[in-house]
């Protein structure tokens, strides 16, 4: 069974995607362990492609199930077919003050001290705000995941709206038992 779960910066894919890992007792894979190196501060290098690549495959080629999370969209043709793609979208200003809290949470009050650490988290907030938005910021958009998601030819399933974990689980686990 291969899974992939992706969305906006805090829809819960990680959350997700560890959970039903952890239920279905399979790896789960983070596009963002793959993506950026190592560095500090976190996710401001961004690994070479071809290693990416390299990478992500040594992984999932090491077992028949598991689960990748994050967007891939622009990562070219790598993977196999996904038995399940889960989509997850979560209202906007609910998602922002999770992404609000959660970089509190990872980084402490130095993203509203030192200066570079101040443009570093309110470029990032910009850019994960304009994905609803489409001011042109991001890359990674709602109407790219869209567009993304009516092209695949893999099952799909949308979870639009603020639900538990479990709840989401449920929703995958009923999808899967109907393919």
């Amino acid at each position: 069974m291969k899974i992939h779960i992706f969305g906006a910066s805090s829809s819960g894919v990680t959350t997700l995607g560890n959970a039903l890992s952890n239920d279905l007792n399979i790896p789960y894979f983070d596009s963002d362990e793959y993506y950026w190196e190592k560095s500090d501060p976190p996710f401001t290098v961004r690994r070479n492609p071809s290693d990416r690549t390299l990478m992500i495959k040594k992984d999932i080629e090491q077992t028949d199930d598991w689960i990748l999370g994050g967007s891939i969209i622009s990562w070219g043709d790598i993977f196999p077919s996904f038995d399940l793609i889960v989509f997850l979208w979560v209202p906007p200003h609910i998602r922002m003050e999770r992404l609000r809290e959660r970089e509190f949470s990872r980084y402490g009050n130095i993203i509203y001290t030192d200066p570079a650490r101040i443009k570093q988290y309110n470029d990032f907030m910009a850019w994960a705000a304009d994905y609803d938005n489409h001011t042109g910021i991001a890359t990674r958009t709602l109407d790219a995941h869209e567009n993304w998601l009516h092209q695949t030819t893999s099952p799909t399933l949308a979870i639009r709206g603020d639900f538990t974990t479990e709840q989401r689980i449920d929703l995958i686990l009923n999808k899967l038992s109907e393919l």
